[in-house]
């Protein structure tokens, strides 16, 4: 049996994110996640710690619907200027609302070389249609749970075998895919130093897939403690 151990929320795509005892589950995930990114002007791209490292340095949580930047000490990042500042570069805070974003991805990870793009789905940062993740503590093993950002941890194993329709607490979900992996992962942030024989590890041993991506077929709420059940066809 797996139940619900963990929900995370990560308001801004790539900043560490919020633990909640219960959740909102609209069409596009949990309430408030990946609905936000730092934009660089310079480039076009919706930042990403797959080219910006310092952005898993940073944290963010939702007030009054608006996501709330820290840095690693906790101080406050108040706006566009002072989240500037803290990476080097000139950024904008932007909703996903406001359309669809480029991202891009190594594909030599050893040299981190060969850059590709996409864009998302829009609505949402997510990397791809999936807009609500799970994983198991049986596929973490001994890895940090931060390292993947995963939205739904759960206690048991086998999530890899979910297929069609589950349901979590009041929520519906269609399972699509297992998740791939990225250089992200073996990235350093605070208290976690920077290892890519992680990215290694889930591409030898797990065909570089880690958890599993579903979308929402109903919404509905969720908390801590609810059991993932599949649904009869």
């Amino acid at each position: 049996m797996l139940t619900v151990s963990e929900i995370w929320r990560f308001p801004v795509k790539s900043l560490g994110g919020e633990q909640l005892d219960a959740a909102d589950v609209d069409e596009l995930g949990i309430a408030g996640d990946r609905q936000w990114g730092l934009y660089d002007p310079a480039t076009g791209m919706v930042l990403t710690a797959r080219r910006e490292p310092d952005l898993l340095f940073l944290s963010s949580r939702l007030d009054g619907g608006r996501p709330v930047i820290t840095d690693e000490h906790g101080a406050v990042l108040a706006d566009d200027a002072a989240l500037s500042a803290r990476l080097g570069r000139p950024v904008e805070l932007r909703a996903a609302s406001d359309g669809p974003g480029t991202f891009e991805n190594p594909m030599d990870v050893d040299n981190e070389a060969d850059w590709m793009q996409w864009q998302s789905s829009g609505g949402t940062f997510h990397d791809g249609r999936s807009k609500i993740s799970l994983v198991s503590r049986a596929s973490l093993g001994e890895w940090d749970r931060r390292r993947f950002r995963i939205n739904l941890i759960l206690d048991g194993s086998g999530e890899e075998t979910l297929a069609g329709d589950v349901t979590v607490g009041a929520a519906r979900l269609s399972i699509r895919k297992p998740i791939d992996r990225c250089i992200m992962i073996s990235r350093a942030q605070p208290g976690i130093d920077k290892d890519l024989s992680v990215l290694k590890r889930v591409i030898k041993e797990r065909d570089n897939k880690l958890g599993i991506g579903a979308v929402v077929t109903s919404p509905g709420a969720i908390a801590v403690g609810d059991v993932v059940s599949g649904i009869d066809s």
